[in-house]
């Protein structure tokens, strides 16, 4: 099997058993003439922490000479595994097929924040390229010990160090500490989460150097998902393990009052947890767990149904309290600006609830046995999984071993880290295993949700036509209402259904982008969540949170200001766009998609199906992407077509351009549903978008005749994220097309047929 078909081929325990390790500290190196027969004083019997400060917890050298990459992040779908793959390569000077990379088990790799923020190579590949770079000085040391050289008269080809002018005198990796462990002590800045850096004495290599950084490597990990060859979260089994299955209210904020069990005695093993407002069921076969859940009688304590009505949502958040204000950039006297304007050009955007939707409902096992835990999860954060079961269980947390999982796919605060949560409650009541799997309907109907909000931007204009003032404002409900992980029971549904106190966060964003006008300010509001507790509609962060909608808002309005100026989109932009990256992504996305310059919208157009293009651009931590869209729009049944994409992306250096495409890909399919199909729907009592029927997303058969790429390299720059910014600027470059080709502009997502229709009505 291949390496990415295989990869607990190596594992920790493999290595544990070999009980030497290499000790050399970043602070107080050794002199070498000290060390006992090259390598014997190098090695000792205890296995050193696993601690960001030691050079353990990211790489070790196999007894064959492969190398090991413990990786604190995992994989939600872009393949992350080859970049770190070549990174660590490229540093160790180690062919590519030789190193394998273990994600996100919180027994081998410590806590990098997991999946999130597109840090994954901004962040975690940063820190693996040092360690990798510092774990081949020290081996290199090691060797010059070993041949009777001098350190700087070696050099490293295919993981064999050896002298530069005569390649007989050498000594391999598997050699030197083979089966053994790095004990190097890095210099960690005390921070854990994506913020962690412990580099060592070792400087990485110059760009110019690279030889596998850079390259197109392609995954090897789709086939054997495709054809069944490995096992996702749903799969793990465990001996005397019970299926869970949770109950949720008919009317979100009700609890159980009163339980019936004899009203499933009939089924065999079936077995209840009622703990305040936590109600789950369990039996030993998953059909009669589903049974159990169906049939349990329940009284639920009376609660008026606490949502307003669908259509008034939008009428909610424009006159609900504000809880938080926060200015985001300010620049010369906006009032005054306004004040003083010849004309004022302003509009109000708006963006609905929006459910992860993941391809299948949560999964988590969790094992209690020996006073130890541990779960298999396909959660984005294991290591705050870690700490959510750990507290919620009031256990130690280096008594919880959660293994991360491949799951349905996650893009944020999914139901991944509830359903562990859920899991564990269950486990430690039940004294068995719990595999807790969710039903269709309620990891759609009761995921954490992407927060609904409007957007209100104003443009000052003066007598010459010029823009002399520019304000934004966003509010909506918070990205954090529950936070971004499961760490704290507080922010998960077993803790808030079982009474503990609560701590709601407040967060927004504003445009992410380098126009400059003479007065600006950008402005973000949070209000309270619908529900405070165990709510359907609880808002979290969604893949890119609050980008999608900022910049639907933010890059519709620079659209509508071109236009009404007569202005081509793109000749508005670069006069106030002074970012000179930007200006370079912003004219290549152009020159690639064949743009022509004139204004919006096109008046050479008759007759029922129209087309036309849109622009939009974003920034994200360092990242900038410019998109443009190509759509038909048929007019008579408002069926959106968004058949072509160029999109320009910068992203520093580029680590591997095909894992990049694909990543920009998934973006933009992600992001065309998102725009144009996804609701959350309810009613008073509870979420109603539920499956996908109620809750429908983009189609194969609505899929982009083509995605093209500019891709902007700049491997002299640090690389940034890719996982998440070109979702940014879709669903402008799409209302922007919209406008285009038919004059109308839509102002609220999502554009799904009915929606349009009215719009052009």
């Amino acid at each position: 099997m291949t390496r990415m078909e295989k990869p607990a081929a190596f594992s920790r325990r493999s290595v544990l058993k070999a009980g030497g390790a290499l000790v050399v500290s970043v602070g107080t190196p050794l002199a070498l003439d000290t060390l006992i027969g090259h390598q014997a004083a190098f090695a000792q019997g205890a296995k050193p922490p696993l601690m960001p400060d030691q050079l353990s917890s990211y790489v070790a050298v196999k007894q064959d000479g492969t190398v090991a990459a413990y990786f604190g992040k995992m994989d939600m779908g872009h393949g992350i595994t080859v970049a770190i793959g070549q990174i660590v390569a490229e540093e160790l000077d180690v062919p590519f097929n030789k190193v394998n990379v273990d994600l996100g088990d919180t027994a081998t790799s410590v806590n990098q924040g997991g999946a999130s923020g597109s840090t994954g190579i901004q962040d975690g590949g940063k820190q693996m390229r040092v360690a990798a770079a510092e774990a081949r000085r020290v081996l290199v040391e090691m060797a010059a010990t070993k041949l009777g050289l001098p350190a700087d008269q070696l050099t490293v080809t295919d993981g064999v160090v050896h002298a530069q002018g005569d390649a007989s005198k050498k000594a391999s990796y598997a050699e030197l500490i083979g089966g053994q462990y790095f004990n190097v002590q890095l210099d960690w800045n005390k921070k854990f989460g994506n913020p962690l850096y412990a580099p060592g004495k070792a400087k990485p290599k110059d760009f110019k150097d690279h030889k596998i950084v850079g390259q197109r490597i392609k995954r090897e990990d789709v086939a054997p998902k495709v054809f069944c060859q490995e096992d996702f979260c749903t799969d793990v089994k465990v001996p005397g393990m019970l299926h869970g299955r949770m109950i949720r209210p008919a009317i979100a904020g009700a609890v159980p009052v009163k339980v019936d069990e004899s009203s499933i005695k009939d089924i065999p093993g079936a077995k209840v947890v009622w703990q305040e407002g936590f109600l789950g069921v369990a039996a030993p076969r998953e059909w009669d767990a589903i049974q159990a859940m169906q049939k349990l009688k329940v009284e639920w304590s009376k609660t008026e149904p606490p949502f307003p009505s669908q259509a008034s949502l939008y009428d909610h958040i424009r006159t609900a309290s504000v809880r938080k204000r926060e200015v985001g950039k300010e620049n010369g006297n906006v009032d005054d600006a306004f004040k003083n304007a010849a004309k004022v050009i302003e509009a109000e955007y708006e963006w609905p609830f929006q459910s992860h939707a993941s391809m299948g409902p949560a999964c988590a096992l969790v094992e209690i046995k020996d006073g130890k835990v541990t779960c298999w999860s396909g959660t984005q954060k294991s290591h705050f999984v870690q700490e959510g079961i750990a507290s919620i269980l009031a256990m130690p947390v280096d008594k919880v071993h959660v293994k991360w999982t491949t799951g349905p796919g996650s893009y944020g605060r999914n139901d991944a880290d509830d359903a562990a949560m859920d899991a564990a409650v269950m486990a430690k009541a039940l004294g068995a295993p719990v595999r807790m799997q969710y039903m269709r309907n309620q990891g759609t109907g009761w995921d954490p949700k992407g927060p609904a909000s409007i957007h209100i931007a104003r443009a000052a204009i003066d007598a010459a036509g010029t823009v002399v003032a520019y304000e934004f404002t966003s509010k909506g409900f918070s990205r954090v209402d529950v936070n971004t992980n499961g760490s704290k029971p507080f922010d998960t549904l077993a803790g808030q259904t079982r009474g503990v106190a609560l701590q709601s966060g407040d967060g927004f964003g504003v445009p992410a982008e380098s126009y400059q006008f003479p007065n600006k300010r950008l402005a973000w509001e949070t209000i309270p969540p619908l529900l405070d507790r165990a709510s359907p509609l609880r808002s979290s962060h969604l893949r890119d949170p609050v980008g999608p909608q900022i910049h639907f808002a933010s890059e519709s309005f620079m659209d509508e200001v071109a236009a009404a100026l007569n202005l081509d989109p793109i000749e508005f932009r670069l006069r106030h766009i002074k970012d000179p990256r930007d200006i370079a992504l912003i004219k290549a996305a152009a020159e690639k998609s064949g743009w022509q310059t004139r204004p919006s919208p096109r008046r050479d157009q008759t007759g029922s199906k129209v087309a036309g293009r849109g622009i939009a651009y974003a920034q994200r931590n360092g990242t900038r992407v410019a998109v443009v869209a190509e759509v038909e729009v048929d007019r008579a049944s408002g069926k959106i077509w968004a058949r072509k994409f160029t999109v320009a992306h910068d992203c520093g250096q580029i680590i591997n351009p095909d894992g990049l495409e694909k990543c920009i890909e998934g973006n933009i399919i992600q992001g065309i549903s998102r725009t144009l199909w996804e609701e959350v729907k309810f009613d008073a009592k509870t979420v109603t978008s539920v499956d996908w029927m109620t809750y429908p997303i983009l189609d194969i058969t609505e899929t982009p005749e083509s995605i093209e790429f500019v891709l902007l390299n700049h491997p002299e720059l640090p690389p940034t994220g890719a996982g998440e910014p070109s979702t940014r600027p879709v669903a402008a470059a799409i209302a922007n097309a919209i406008f285009d080709a038919t004059g109308v502009r839509i102002r609220r997502v999502p554009f799904s047929p009915a929606n349009v229709k009215a719009a052009f009505a």
